[in-house]
């Protein structure tokens, strides 16, 4: 049964990771956090902490807000080939535990990790990805962009070039990693890899394409979105 509500959202400012345990709400209204910039590790750890809580019930759901240092991180099953020798030096390495190929994060990429307890929506996968995608893609075209998906690949594209990418894990219904925007990343860092382990396709951002944003007003229309499709979706069930 669902019971998660949903009041006007409002986004907590941290200025560490760990000062997040002062903030925790456990009144079944989702929380939305921004830990500003930070290496990827420490997020991480605190990703499968609040994992942890959240299957244990003692926390409500909540979507963490981060930009990353420079990081390429490679999903369970992926294909280290994918890793060139190319790579920036200053980038660090790390296998973690979602699904995917090698994905590239850094300053200016907007990353989103939404830690929710799919029991109080639907317990799937796909319709879960198909709610991070439909996020996005409203998102996006509030700012005159047309986006959409591709068959059989993960991530939000503009036609051929991938804007957003996804990955996320499961455990016991409860999610943990999600998705990162680009929005004005110094793209040079994607030449350093194979995104998604796909050589056909390309790699776009919010300021390629020429796109005036705020960066405040970006995480403002996701939160809303999300809250609209999660309710949308809960009502639908």
């Amino acid at each position: 049964m669902h019971t998660t509500t949903f009041s006007p959202v409002k986004l907590i400012y941290l200025s560490t990771p760990d000062s997040i345990w002062e903030s925790l709400s456990v009144d079944n209204e989702i929380q939305y956090f921004y830990l500003g910039t930070q290496s990827y590790t420490p997020v991480w750890e605190l990703q499968k902490q609040l994992h942890a809580k959240r299957v244990a019930g003692e926390i409500s759901d909540m979507v963490l807000f981060v930009e990353h240092e420079h990081v390429y991180t490679f999903g369970k099953n992926a294909d280290t080939n994918n890793l060139l020798d190319s790579k920036p030096l200053n980038a660090e390495v790390v296998q973690i535990d979602r699904g995917g190929e090698v994905t590239y994060h850094g300053p200016g990429q907007l990353v989103c990790y939404p830690i929710i307890d799919l029991h109080d929506y639907k317990m799937s996968v796909s319709w879960y990805m198909r709610l991070l995608e439909n996020v996005v893609i409203d998102c996006l075209k509030s700012y005159g962009i047309e986006s959409g998906r591709k068959e059989g690949l993960t991530g939000v594209w503009v036609d051929d070039d991938k804007i957003c990418a996804m990955g996320v894990r499961l455990s016991k219904w409860v999610t943990m990693h999600g998705f990162a925007l680009n929005l004005n990343p110094d793209m040079t860092y994607f030449d350093g890899m194979i995104p998604c382990g796909i050589f056909e396709y390309g790699v776009t951002s919010l300021e390629d394409l020429d796109i005036q944003f705020n960066s405040d007003d970006i995480r403002t229309k996701i939160m809303n979105l999300f809250n609209y499709f999660l309710l949308k979706d809960a009502n639908e069930i």
